[in-house]
């Protein structure tokens, strides 16, 4: 479109009633902003239903699906679980207590760390055996993490201002969580601007944040690049936030005409505001040899199908390189097994606009790639060439493929596994590490360097690492060192409920095998197959729940969420 022809007419009336409502939200005392958490947290589980239903609808399948755990999963329980995470730090604040507690926040082999999850009773009940750590950037001490958390609240709040919010079109509660962030952590009101993807969510958005619309604190509006474009620029608008691929921060900041690369080269960007992102890449799921069971090939095949296959792939932290030992007799009998789920699951479509062009270039690449589910999903069993697509770019969309690396050890194989990760991937914003505990206790250094050495903003240890985008306490974003001339997988974190700052990333655990198994592998919990596994029978049910539960906890329900649960 041509910028001169774009009626602009209703977002600069949107910018205009932001920038009166921004003094108001600064004014806003704490008792009051948590006041509107805990009116938001009813109006979601109200509407649970219809936001998830809107999603698989939209996605090409029935709401009663068992595929709709997924809308569920990153639609209305991600929404209450990042609302009720503020709100159990907000609460803390307003009782005069320190966001984070005294005991979470150590030094550890001269490194300071701060214990964010479980926070709550709850967390350690629903979420037996995960666990989370925020490790903070070399040379921050104990006394200064403690010192400038939540900063908005404790003497040093942001101006009032405007924020951009450019939603993201797979996830339903990445808009609506980016807009949290903005109000909540950094102070400011927030005009957000639909994907033309998932628009349709918009009249959703809208009663779920009523309050904060009605005050002039959130705008909604619709568009294409047109409309992304001319708020980015407009005066009115303070700071930017977007979810998408580099490709779209790089249009917004250095443009698309044939003078983008030198204005990139001589750093005169098109937009200089303060711009924030989460971008995706090429994510990696490691996997360690070790002293695996018949059982432990099945359960973490369904871990790594899952991670892939979740939401057709199209998803920013999909593992999209599955990284194995060459040499352990191992790593064929989960390639089977693999197989098995992947043949298994029912068919589903590649929603995402230009999946099929990408799955396509995959196909073009590797025209012997294995199909299964009905052609639906690709796997490439044996990468070598570096230069190959699915080591290249992000395909974002439901093809996975293996890199075989040598290492007669753990600890030989983890240092060709991190240097992989690290030097050839593109993006940083999450990785997955898969390690028996018995292996962990025998190479327990060599574990403990590449948990220490992968760069990426979050690392799940026996956890999907996109765990750590839903459970809001845990800070989301890429490693940091990304500039706006190299943006990778973006800079800044969001969601981060203890308001830390100086991080560096977060270290997700979660049990090796489920209940009960873990006796014998020696990591014990009582957390059964997770909900979120695209192979859990009872999932949808159990996440239903668990949002209503998150949105109200109450003794009462935990016996059929624990009933669900256990049938999964």
């Amino acid at each position: 479109m041509n910028p001169s022809a774009l009626d602009t007419s209703s977002l600069d009336q949107a910018v205009a009633d932001l920038r009166i409502g921004a003094a108001s939200w600064s004014a806003t005392p704490l008792t009051e902003r948590i006041a509107l958490l805990e009116r938001l947290l009813p109006r979601v589980a109200s509407g649970a239903a219809d936001l998830a239903a809107a999603g698989a609808r939209a996605k090409g399948y029935d709401p009663a699906s068992p595929w709709a755990a997924e809308d569920w999963i990153g639609g209305p329980w991600a929404l209450v679980q990042n609302a009720a995470a503020y709100l159990h730090v907000l609460r803390r604040i307003a009782a005069g207590k320190d966001p984070v507690d005294a005991k979470a926040v150590r030094a550890r082999d001269g490194r300071t760390h701060v214990d964010v999850f479980p926070a709550t009773g709850w967390d350690t009940l629903l979420l037996n055996g995960f666990t989370a750590q925020v490790w903070l950037r070399p040379g921050v001490t104990v006394e200064q993490a403690r010192a400038r958390a939540a900063g908005e609240y404790r003497g040093r709040p942001g101006r009032p201002a405007v924020a951009l919010v450019l939603g993201a079109g797979n996830v339903a509660a990445i808009t609506a969580l980016d807009i949290l962030h903005k109000l909540y952590v950094e102070g400011q009101v927030v005009i957000a601007k639909m994907n033309p993807v998932n628009a349709y969510l918009r009249p959703h958005f809208e009663h779920l944040f009523a309050e904060f619309v009605e005050r002039d604190w959130v705008r909604f509006v619709d568009g294409g690049a047109a409309e992304g474009a001319y708020l980015t620029r407009h005066e009115g608008i303070s700071s930017i936030h977007v979810t998408g691929s580099d490709r779209t921060h790089d249009a917004i900041v250095w443009g698309s005409d044939e003078s983008a690369a030198q204005r990139r080269r001589d750093d005169r960007p098109l937009v200089g505001k303060p711009f924030s992102s989460e971008l995706g890449g090429v994510s990696p799921c490691i996997v360690t040899p070790g002293p695996w069971s018949d059982a432990d090939f099945r359960f973490q095949a369904e871990h790594i199908v899952t991670s892939k296959m979740n939401n057709s792939g199209h998803n920013c932290i999909a593992s999209q390189i599955l990284v194995v030992p060459r040499d352990w007799d191992g790593t064929e009998r989960l390639l089977n097994e693999i197989r098995r789920v992947l043949r298994a699951l029912p068919p589903r479509t590649d929603y995402y606009p230009g999946a099929e062009q990408r799955l396509s270039a995959v196909l073009a690449a590797h025209p012997k790639a294995e199909t299964h589910g009905d052609g639906c999903r690709l796997l490439v069993p044996d990468i070598t060439d570096h230069d190959d697509v699915l080591i290249t770019g992000e395909v974002f969309g439901s093809a996975l493929g293996v890199v075989r690396l040598p290492g007669d050890t753990p600890a030989e194989f983890l240092r060709h596994a991190v240097d992989f990760a690290n030097d050839t991937l593109p993006g940083t914003l999450g990785a997955t590490l898969i390690v028996h505990p018995g292996t962990e206790k025998t190479d327990r250094a060599a574990v403990g360097k590449a948990v220490a050495g992968l760069r990426y903003g979050t690392l799940g240890v026996n956890c999907w690492s996109a765990v750590g985008f839903l459970l809001g306490f845990t800070p989301w974003g890429a490693f940091p060192g990304h500039t706006r001339q190299d943006i990778g997988s973006g800079i800044g974190f969001v969601h981060n409920a203890f308001m830390l700052e100086d991080i560096e990333k977060t270290v997700l655990r979660a049990p090796f095998t489920p209940a009960p198994r873990g006796l014998v592998t020696g990591d014990p919990s009582l957390s059964p197959r997770p909900p979120y596994f695209v192979t859990n029978r009872t999932a949808l049910a159990t996440v239903e729940r668990v949002t209503r539960f998150t949105a109200a906890p109450g003794l009462l329900k935990l016996p059929a969420i624990f009933a669900s649960a256990l049938r999964g």
